[in-house]
């Protein structure tokens, strides 16, 4: 038995996966990786559309992000949260050095769940209210309050309605709920959605609106102009704090350090991150603190921590990863690839293939949204589920040589920041080619 097949059985007969029935499962086993690819069990070459779950920004084993984690653990490998260390300090001040506004204090936690469950509980202890609002197709994190201001399937399992919270509809002008015909007007109209879910809720109850300021897996829907400036003004009027989820959409996927800027100088509250602070290569989450929310636990603890929050080696990874990007302008990389390939290369493959009813995106994060009939708009995959089409697409992409990101009748293209214009071009034109198979053997 080689060491491959040893994995893939030891994997099967005693790892546990998350959000997957047990039984279907046949995963892929990963060998290796470098740059923006990966190579798996068959000794296959795959390029990574995926950044694996949408967190590798610097590619797989870039050198200066290895070389800092093995130099840290030389060193210290871990320390205590209480104490300060020298990984900790710069980390935080990196992160802050990028976050708008006056979000200097850092709360290091070890993923983007976790952030999002600490930023609420800030926002409630803050305000003293109870209740927090976040919309439809998002998604949070899956501990039980992050899983519950989630707003797609996943939530429904675990909803107990026990969590204070409550959704409502973003803009999503292709499936605009609101009837909308123009960006203009679906921004309109779900802000005076928003106003009006906050009046029937009680402003006096609603400690914070939490929202990704470009939405993830949920879809990549970039909000339209004057949006997220409408949001923070509803927040400024009733005193609700804004918390910026960027666990996804952070350090540079958007082709901004972070993407609320895509807003203009909107600043939220709290904002948190995750993933692509390390390139993935160590967890590490956070969330970026106000000067007003941090004032609050100036003389009055704070009620919660980690056992390795701002974890030595994970530290030194987003050290390294942030010096990165600022050295080799990473963040204008993925704003032109973009500009100059991603999307012109989705919208050219767009205008060929019947299945794409629209492409969206900025810098590196990008989505498809594949239909039946672009007349009527029917998605390719029910939502929450899938389909023999989406399988089919989904087989021939890896039969190619292309790892894809697929998500319902979704197929989001998300490589790494640091991925090349002639590999980007490479695997649009493999996403061309199982798009015509796919469609083909269905008709």
């Amino acid at each position: 038995m080689t060491d491959l097949d040893r994995a893939y059985e030891l994997d099967r007969r005693h790892v546990f996966k998350p959000w997957v029935a047990q039984a279907k499962l046949d995963p892929m086993v990963i060998s290796g990786s470098e740059g923006s690819f990966v190579w798996d069990g068959q000794g296959r070459r795959l390029l990574d559309f995926t950044s694996q779950l949408v967190y590798t920004n610097l590619g797989h084993q870039h050198p200066r992000v290895v070389e800092a984690i093995r130099r840290q653990a030389e060193t210290l490998c871990t320390a205590a949260p209480t104490h300060a260390t020298l990984a900790r300090s710069e980390a935080a001040r990196l992160i802050a050095s990028h976050t708008p506004g006056d979000l200097d204090r850092i709360l290091f936690t070890t993923a983007g769940a976790d952030a999002n469950e600490h930023a609420i509980r800030m926002a409630r202890l803050h305000t003293g209210r109870p209740k927090v609002l976040s919309r439809y197709r998002s998604y949070h994190g899956g501990t039980q309050l992050a899983v519950n201001v989630t707003g797609e399937p996943r939530r429904w399992p675990n909803d107990t309605a026990s969590q204070g919270t409550v959704h409502f509809f973003g803009p999503f002008l292709y499936r605009s709920h609101f009837h909308a015909t123009t960006e203009a007007e679906e921004c309109e109209r779900a802000l005076q959605h928003l106003r009006e879910v906050i009046e029937m809720e009680g402003p006096s109850t609603i400690a914070a609106v939490i929202l990704e300021p470009i939405p993830g897996t949920s879809g990549i829907m970039v909000p339209p102009e004057g949006y997220l400036r409408g949001v923070r003004e509803l927040c400024d009027r009733h005193g609700m704090l804004l918390i910026a989820d960027e666990v996804m959409a952070g350090f540079g996927r958007s082709g901004r350090w972070f993407s609320i800027e895509h807003g203009g100088d909107v600043v939220p509250d709290l904002l948190t991150f995750a993933k692509g602070v390390t390139s993935g290569y160590v967890p590490l989450g956070g969330v970026a603190i106000s000067d007003a929310v941090a004032a609050t636990f100036a003389d009055r603890p704070y009620p919660g921590g980690l056992t390795y929050s701002g974890h030595t080696l994970a530290c030194a990874a987003a050290v390294a990863t942030i010096e990165t990007m600022e050295d080799e302008d990473v963040v204008g990389q993925a704003d032109r690839l973009g500009a100059e390939v991603i999307g012109p290369g989705l919208a050219e493959l767009a205008s060929r293939h019947e299945w794409v009813g629209e492409v969206r995106g900025a810098g590196a994060f990008w989505a498809l949204e594949l239909v039946r009939d672009r007349e009527t708009r029917e998605p390719l995959a029910p939502y929450g589920g899938t389909s023999p089409e989406m399988a089919a697409l989904t087989q021939g992409c890896v039969s190619r040589g292309l790892l894809p990101f697929v998500n319902f009748n979704r197929l989001h293209v998300v490589p790494p920041l640091t991925i090349s214009a002639e590999e980007a071009r490479s695997g649009i034109s493999i996403l061309d080619e199982a798009l015509d198979e796919a469609r083909n053997a269905a008709t």
